[in-house]
């Protein structure tokens, strides 16, 4: 221990070896093993930093993303290092698992801004947040704690939906709202924001159009059937450019045969093949100041689709590695 900050395999290496590798399921449940602290003096010298965001109040249909965050970290594999990119990301990297925002049950108010003030203590301390969802509504306090000074930032959103809505059942938080809020309080640049896989059923066409009119790019799910994910991202590069970007995954952006623990699940979703190397090669081209991954509704304590979270959390970390080692 340093500080506050714990090294949750230290116990297992000291009474085991110095070369075991402590087990997902058991001691303190830290995303990869990596140290953990709750203290924003530990964040010093820190590239990123794992904030949990338990929060599913504002759901429109199935509850339980609230557990997502523990699930995801639960779901970690012994390795760090990554075959096709060939690096490791925690060889190139010093992470910390920041633990989760202090959320207050049945008060929305106050868990959103718990978890805007936490993610701005790691913005603040000039580490990028990488944070683990809670339903899509927690983004809005992400990219509020991430934008800061900057201005308007670029936006890459992976989904099934658009989540622009002005209202979801009459209210205007709720996690199909996330993105309108953020575009109309001029912290999203809508000319620099892209989205990916949508499909299915909802919104309804006045939100295509207001996104319309505010030059929102929005690639189907025919359209990285038809075109490959490569095009599309080479596409979403072009948009994007160089300036601040905050990535954002909706796990339902998946089929849910292979991620079915999300509260809409929508069939005919992207593979896991395409979002994982999507994820991937985004972190590594694109100025990333901060991202997210939401709507992990694990069903089972070996849920798959917090696997897949996990490993998708894994993919932007490598990503991340790589563009650090590439300088």
């Amino acid at each position: 221990m340093v500080g506050s900050l714990i090294d949750p395999v230290e116990r297992w290496r000291r009474m085991l070896g110095p070369e075991t590798e402590k087990a997902a399921w058991a001691g303190l449940p830290s995303f990869a093993g990596v140290p953990y602290s709750e203290d924003p003096s530990d964040l010093t010298g820190v590239d990123v930093a794992v904030v949990g965001a338990p929060f599913d109040e504002l759901v429109s249909d199935r509850p339980g993303a609230r557990f997502g965050p523990r699930a995801i970290r639960c779901a970690t594999p012994t390795s760090s290092y990554h075959l096709e990119e060939r690096v490791d990301w925690a060889a190139e990297l010093r992470v910390i698992d920041y633990g989760d925002a202090p959320v207050l049950p049945a008060n929305p108010v106050a868990s959103l801004g718990a978890i805007e003030a936490t993610v701005r203590e790691v913005v603040a301390a000039g580490v990028m947040p990488l944070i683990l969802g809670g339903d899509h509504s927690v983004t809005e306090a992400n990219v509020r704690a991430c934008a800061g000074d900057r201005g308007p930032v670029g936006m890459l959103h992976f989904d099934a939906h658009t989540d622009t809505a002005a209202e979801v059942h009459g209210q205007e938080r709720s996690h199909g709202t996330p993105m309108f809020r953020l575009v109309e309080a001029g912290l999203v640049d809508p000319g620099r924001y892209v989205q990916i896989g949508l499909r299915g059923w909802w919104p309804e066409e006045q939100v295509f159009a207001w996104q319309r009119e505010r030059g929102i790019t929005s690639f189907f799910m025919h359209d990285v059937a038809r075109e490959g994910i490569d095009s599309i991202l080479a596409e979403t590069f072009e948009i994007l450019g160089s300036g601040p970007v905050f990535l954002t995954v909706d796990v339902d952006v998946l089929d849910p045969s292979i991620a079915p623990g999300t509260g809409t699940p929508e069939p005919g979703g992207m593979s896991s093949t395409e979002l994982l190397r999507a994820c991937r090669v985004a972190a590594r081209e694109l100025s990333l100041i901060g991202a997210d991954v939401v709507e992990t509704l694990p069903l089972t304590v070996e849920d798959m689709t917090a696997v897949v979270a996990n490993r998708t959390v894994a993919e932007i970390l490598t990503g991340l590695a790589a563009r650090s080692r590439a300088g």
